[in-house]
Order: structure tokens, then C-alpha cells, then sequence
């Protein structure tokens, strides 16, 4: 299954598939490789650059390469010093389950946007930590970042896993306050820093032609000239803007079309989604909405949830929260569609609703003082699903990681949510009874869920335990000449 967002549907899987930053790469890949036997002497590398220019793309495909696995914590995420330390300990114990004999396998540890990861570098103590990462239920739960930053530094002195850190502003990892200067010493004693520049013209035209190739959409080469004449360097709003071309393009891609796509106003690529909502909420017209729009650096679904969480805030009546709702309910019931068309129209018209929703909904013109704040529901929502669950899933249907979270898991949950006492999918995946818990949003220390998961092993031993058993039978019957024969030009392992 395909990404509906081309962001993610063209993500480069292979360091093979990436263009530009080719000296940066180059240094990547020799740090990594620098850990073959043994931990450098900086056990961290911190990627500093513009957003849309593939840092950890890049990452992750030469990772990717050389097999290793990657754990990834990004703004989403709860990046407090529970997640931090339950990354590292799963790191750890990939590595000591899966690496035999002198393999040289790794876990690389990669953590996005810690430029907004807030908070100083005190320290959570030991005994709490200890709590949540065993499950107490009486331990006081730790909430956002806290604790994250240190919990951060303590890793990058202990790791034997190579760890990663990625950011757009240095100074937002330091702090802004009169100790940054010390906190960025602390953290250059582990970690080497790349800078990286905006992607070439020559790679961004070269990487519009490939994505139009792959979607069957012709093109006029001056129409590749005209939509990178405007971009910066940014792949991932490149791959946007080729996919809200490619709505009106009707199959072929004309300068006229890009012409008229761009007179819509000039690209600001660095737009960021806090001041970007901002502008959305005092945009006093439908065209301004738009524009802003198009320029976010988020995929129709999350413009909907931040639009959706930030609306009661932002909106002093409930009449305007109430106007905002009705498009956001539209925008909602389009993206829940956007598998039944292959016109991209549903993609478009959920961004395009959002920012109505927080454009031209409100009575009052809101203050010049807004503030907005990142949806906790979205911030949690990775951390939902077990994340063997995950990784099971992604092994069965053969797709990415985000795509298995943010377009998979939704509907399979919501099915089973409805119906927990229906195994029939789980126990086809292979899921444990934890797991399939899991994919129900039920807590395991509940006792309905216990003897849940009780049902469920019991149905997956009498369903799973029969067929192996008659797999094992038929084995058994099949004479050494007929199997002679089946291995008959075939190579072997053993």
C-alpha cells in the first residue's frame, strides 16, 4: 500500500535514491561506519539545516543500507526521559537479540526536531524513572519533555548505539537563556556537527522528473524549470507542490499550470507550523487562508488536528467555534475518502477546509497575541500502539513505518475497538495477546483485558498449534527422492 502523502510515498529507502548533500552523506556514512568494532570518540553527530533538505532521510537510508535498525523519536512523540531511556534500552536490546557471534549490527538511535524539545538540564531522579518504565501504577507520570534534554546527555555518555540528533536552529537544542553557552559545551563533547545547505536546482529538477515519471503524469520541461524556480532547496515542499499540481494537471504538467499554481504567491519554505497557524488565524480572507496553506509544513491530516485542537483556544465565542466545526467535519469525511478516488482531490480539499476553519470562522479578528500549542493527542499517538505491534506490521505488509501509523492502524484499530472479541485478524498477523490488546486501546492492567488476552491466547494456541502440526504431517510423507527433486537447481543456504 502507497502513502497517500508523496512526502512519505517518495521518501528514499536507499542512499542510492538520494540527491544532493553529497559530501555531507559522505561524512555520515564514515562516522557510521566508524563504530565497526568499536564506539567512537564522539558517539553522536548532530545535523543542523534548513527544513526539507533530508537529514534524517539521509540517516535513515545509509542505516538503511547497512541493515542496521532505527529507533526514531521526532516532535510527535513524548520525548520525555522515560521515552529517551525506553529508546535506548530497546536499542540495547535489539542488539543483544538479534547480533550473534561478530556481527556487526547496530541500533541507530535517531531523535528529529530536538530543537524543540523544552526544558533545562536538570535531571529526573533515578527512583521515578524507574517507576514508569517498570508500569507502577501509583508512579507520578512524567508529562512532555521532562526531563528529556538531560535524559539526552546522560545517553550520549553511555550509549554503545549510535545516536543521531537533527535540527533547524542549534540555538533552540542550547537554549536562549544566559547558561547556553555551557549546555552547548556539554552536549559538543559527544557530538560531531554537520551543517547542511539547501538542495542544488540541478537535484531538485531531476527529483521532479522522477516523481512525475512515477505517477504517469507527462510534462513540459520548462514547467520543471518554473516549479523549482521558486523553491530554495526544499525537497519535501517540492514533492507537496508536485502533488497539488498534479491535481489540476489532468495528466500533463504545463508551464501554464505551474504558472498560475505560483502567481497564487512566492514560497516561504521556512514557514514554521506555530507561526504559520498564527498567520492562518488572522487571515481575514478565503484566498490569504489558502496560501498560507499550501505553505505549511504538515500533510492535510495534521493541519486538520492542529486546526481542530487549536480552534476552542484561539476562538473567544462558541459561535465561531461551532462555524469552524462544519468545515473541519467536511475536511474530516474527505481525508476518510481519499482511498476511494485517485484524483488527489480529497488530499487538497482536507488542507484547504482546515484553513477556512481558522481563517474565516471566527465573529472577532483575533488578537495580534495568539498563542497555540502542539495537540497532545497527536504528540501521543505513536506511543499508542505497542511498538512490536508495529514492527510486525510493517514486516507483514511490507509497508513504512508511517504509513503502517498514520494510515493503517487508524482503521484497524477503529475495527476492533468496535469489537475486541473478534481475533480473526489478529491471530492471521500473528499478533500476541499484548498486541492485539494493544490494537484494541485497551491497558493491559485492567482485568477485562487480562482475561481478554486470556480468550485470545487460548483461540490463537487452538487455531495456530492444528496448522502446524498438519504442515509438520505433510513433511513427513514426502520421500527423500521427491524432495531430492524439489531442491532439484535450486541453491541452498546449508
Amino acid at each position: 500500500m502507497m502513502h497517500s502523502d508523496w512526502t512519505e510515498r517518495y521518501r528514499p529507502a536507499s542512499e542510492g535514491d538520494l540527491e544532493g548533500n553529497e559530501s555531507n552523506r559522505a561524512r555520515i556514512k564514515h562516522w557510521l561506519k566508524s563504530w565497526d568494532g568499536k564506539i567512537p570518540k564522539k558517539p553522536g553527530i548532530l545535523l543542523i539545516g534548513p527544513p526539507g533538505v533530508g537529514k534524517t532521510t539521509i540517516a535513515r537510508a545509509i542505516a538503511q543500507d547497512m541493515d542496521w535498525d532505527v529507533i526514531e523519536l521526532n516532535a510527535s512523540d513524548s520525548r520525555n526521559a522515560v521515552a529517551i531511556r525506553r529508546a535506548a534500552t530497546n536499542a540495547s536490546t535489539n542488539q543483544s537479540l538479534f547480533q550473534t557471534g561478530s556481527t556487526n549490527k547496530k541500533t541507530l538511535i535517531l531523535l528529529d526536531e530536538v530543537d524543540h524539545l523544552t526544558g533545562g538540564l536538570r535531571a529526573i531522579s533515578e527512583a521515578r524513572v524507574k517507576d514508569e518504565m517498570t508500569g507502577d501504577e501509583n508512579a507520578n507520570r512524567l508529562s512532555g519533555d521532562s526531563g528529556g534534554k538531560a535524559e539526552l546527555l546522560h545517553l550520549l555518555t553511555i550509549t554503545k548505539q549510535p545516536v543521531i540528533l537533527a535540527c533547524n536552529d542549534e540555538m533552540g537544542l542550547w537554549g536562549r537563556n544566559a547558561s547556553w553557552r555551557s549546555t552547548r559545551d556539554r552536549f559538543s563533547r559527544f557530538l560531531e556537527v554537520i551543517k547542511f545547505n539547501r538542495v542544488t536546482k540541478s537535484a531538485l529538477q531531476k527529483i521532479a522528473r522522477k516523481v512525475l515519471k512515477s505517477e504517469k503524469i507527462t510534462f513540459d520541461a520548462s514547467a520543471i524549470e518554473f516549479v523549482t524556480s521558486e523553491n530554495p532547496g526544499d525537497l519535501r515542499a517540492l514533492v507537496r507542490d508536485l502533488q497539488v499540481l498534479s491535481i489540476t494537471a489532468n495528466g500533463h504538467l504545463s508551464k501554464e499550470t505551474v504558472q498560475e499554481y505560483l502567481q497564487l504567491g512566492k514560497r516561504d519554505s521556512n514557514i514554521e507550523i506555530f507561526d504559520g497557524l498564527r498567520k492562518l488565524y488572522q487571515a481575514n480572507t478565503a484566498t490569504a487562508a489558502s496560501k498560507i496553506s499550501l505553505h505549511l509544513d504538515k500533510s492535510p491530516d495534521d493541519l486538520l488536528a492542529w486546526v481542530s485542537w487549536n480552534n476552542a483556544a484561539v476562538f473567544e465565542s462558541s459561535e465561531s467555534i461551532s462555524n469552524g466545526s462544519r468545515p473541519l467535519a467536511l475536511a474530516d469525511k474527505l481525508l476518510s475518502s481519499r482511498f476511494q478516488n485517485t484524483a488527489h482531490r480529497s488530499w487538497y480539499w482536507g488542507s484547504q477546509l482546515s484553513s477556512l476553519s481558522a481563517s474565516v470562522s471566527a465573529f472577532h479578528q483575533p488578537g495580534s497575541r495568539i498563542f497555540c500549542s502542539y495537540p497532545d493527542f497527536l504528540r501521543h499517538r505513536h506511543g499508542s500502539y505497542r511498538s512490536s505491534l508495529i514492527e510486525k506490521l510493517e514486516e507483514t505488509i511490507g509497508c513504512s513505518r508511517h504509513t503502517i501509523v498514520d494510515e493503517i492502524l487508524p482503521y484497524l484499530s477503529l475495527n476492533h475497538q468496535k469489537n475486541p472479541e473478534n481475533f480473526t485478524i489478529s491471530i492471521s498477523l500473528g499478533l500476541s495477546p499484548e498486541e492485539h490488546a494493544s490494537l484494541c486501546q485497551l491497558s493491559t492492567s485492567q482485568q477485562s483485558t487480562k482475561e481478554l488476552m486470556e480468550r485470545y491466547a487460548k483461540e490463537f494456541e487452538a487455531k495456530i498449534i492444528p496448522d502446524v502440526l498438519e504442515e509438520e504431517t505433510s513433511e513427513e510423507g514426502i520421500s527423500e527422492q521427491e524432495i531430492e527433486q524439489n531442491l532439484d537447481g535450486q541453491t541452498t543456504l546449508f
